[in-house]
């Protein structure tokens, strides 16, 4: 037996092992949302099954090198099939969560067999000391390239589905090259080969298929037709064509309806453009759409907007796909118009210059990576970047479905030193959807809107800040970094509605 060429089978079974785990990790926060549950529960049942796995190889007495070709192509086969079958499954049946941890638990016992075997396989080549550190220094450098490849450059790149029937081509080759390297001890080789080979071109015709699984499955998620899918280091964008008109969905979760998309932006930009002391410098925090943008380059008085998203594969489809480009009037183009891609923390820690006003147009904080753009240490951040006569808005989900997790947003702000100001607005793709001014002084006086608008005249932008009692105000904890306690006030309250 070749010893280094064991030890690379290694370095790949930990490789693929922990690729599995993130992929169903990364399906699960993206299906069901709040990342960091999806996240433990998978890999601490991961983690038991392949507890499990170890115990159970125990139970192998006679052909283990055979068993141990056997597990990695039943490895291959269900880590490289996980992807599809779980968006296939979310989509037609009711079982998902009972798919999904079997899956988990399936991957993580049978990768639990196969290092207990190979050291096996290795105990007559080397001393034990040796045999067990390099066996682990294999181990732990495959999860490190896993680790690593796996948000960089396999999901960006391939999606989630072509990623798991990849590595499952590759668990299938290994098993092929395990019948050679293993054959002196192998009692049915052939026959091995035979399923190995038969599994790579059944994986690599998933793989070479797995954009049209990918858009079977969402074109099942969604009620509408998918007329763009793609994947970035950062979230899943999907748009679709419909009754609502045009939608942008990601990572699942509603952005827009183009039929009633200017209610929601409309009611988001111009209360505080027109209660600012100066609109000369204009910051959007998120909004990569364009379409606030839209709303606020209609000020002939702005001299320049700065749009700071964190994915700029967001910003650049808003450039370059006709129907959403035309929808946000080119906005991205216009020559008063700064993009700038990076983290919105990042941003206003490095740029100390005041702004006129910032409309901070961020998704709904529905884990934790997001809460923390709603925490009282970014909103006191964005309080020192703001100027003295400035207006910063805030878009603070629905007062009505989310009612505590509404107010605790406006009691964070608050707690940050803000005055401020909430109101809502009715935008039927959502429901009621609530927004917060913020200043440094509280009520400002305000100028007459802007003409052309569809949706606010001066009557009903009055009546944007009145709150019937069942979206009124709520005692609630202040969101911090250390708490996020919105993240959970969210969760708990839009289940009842999902």
């Amino acid at each position: 037996m070749n010893k280094t060429l064991l030890f690379v089978t290694v370095l790949v079974i930990a490789t693929c092992g922990l690729i599995y785990e993130l992929i169903i990790g990364a399906l699960a926060s993206y299906l069901l949302g709040d990342s960091i549950t999806q996240f433990s529960t998978v890999i601490g049942c991961y983690l038991f099954a392949m507890g499990i796995g170890s115990w159970l190889s125990g139970f192998i007495e006679r052909g283990v090198a055979q068993r141990f070709v056997e597990i990695e192509l039943g490895v291959a086969l269900v880590g490289g099939m996980c992807a599809p079958l779980l968006f296939l499954t979310f989509a037609l049946t009711d079982v998902f969560r009972v798919v999904l941890y079997g899956s988990v638990l399936l991957i993580g016992t049978l990768v639990g067999l196969e290092i207990p075997l190979l050291l096996r396989l290795l105990k007559d080549q080397l001393a034990f000391k040796d045999l067990v550190s390099r066996v682990l220094t294999f181990d732990y450098l495959g999860a490190l390239a896993a680790s690593i490849s796996f948000p960089l450059l396999f999901v960006p790149r391939l999606g989630l589905v072509r990623t798991s029937l990849l590595f499952g081509l590759l668990n299938a080759l290994v098993g092929l090259w395990s019948t050679w390297l293993l054959a002196p001890v192998l009692a049915h080789p052939g026959r091995l080969r035979v399923k190995a080979v038969g599994l790579s071109l059944l994986l690599m015709v998933g793989l070479v298929l797995g954009d049209r699984l990918s858009n079977f499955s969402e074109e099942h998620l969604f009620t509408d037709e998918v007329v763009h899918a793609s994947n970035s280091p950062y979230q899943r964008i999907v748009l679709t064509r419909g009754k609502r008109g045009f939608s942008l969905y990601l990572n699942g979760n509603l952005q827009f309806a183009s039929v009633d998309e200017y209610r929601y932006h409309e009611a988001l930009v111009h209360p505080a453009l027109v209660r600012a002391g100066k609109l000369e410098r204009v910051l959007v925090l998120g909004g990569g759409d364009g379409l606030a943008a839209r709303e606020i380059l209609k000020y002939p008085e702005v001299k320049t907007l700065t749009l700071v998203d964190l994915d700029p594969a967001m910003t650049g489809l808003a450039t370059r796909y006709g129907e959403l480009a035309e929808l946000n009037a080119h906005s991205l183009a216009d020559p008063r118009m700064h993009v700038v891609n990076t983290d919105a923390m990042e941003f206003l820690r490095e740029h100390g210059e005041p702004w006129d006003v910032i409309v901070v147009d961020f998704p709904d904080p529905n884990n934790f990576a997001l809460g923390k753009l709603y925490t009282t240490g970014f909103y006191r951040l964005l309080k020192k970047r703001l100027a003295p006569d400035g207006v910063a808005v805030i878009q603070s989900t629905s007062p009505l479905y989310a009612r505590r997790s509404f107010w605790c947003v406006n009691n964070t702000l608050e707690a940050a030193g803000f005055k401020t100001q909430p109101y809502h607005a009715l935008v039927p793709s959502f429901g009621e959807w609530g927004y917060v001014l913020v200043s440094h002084e509280g009520v400002l006086p305000r100028r007459p809107l802007v003409e052309g608008l569809r949706f606010l005249s001066e009557e009903t932008h009055a009546s944007l800040f009145q709150f019937p009692p069942d979206m009124g105000p709520l005692p609630t904890e202040v969101n911090r970094l250390n708490n996020q306690v919105l993240v959970h006030y969210y969760e708990e309250e839009w289940r009842r509605w999902n």
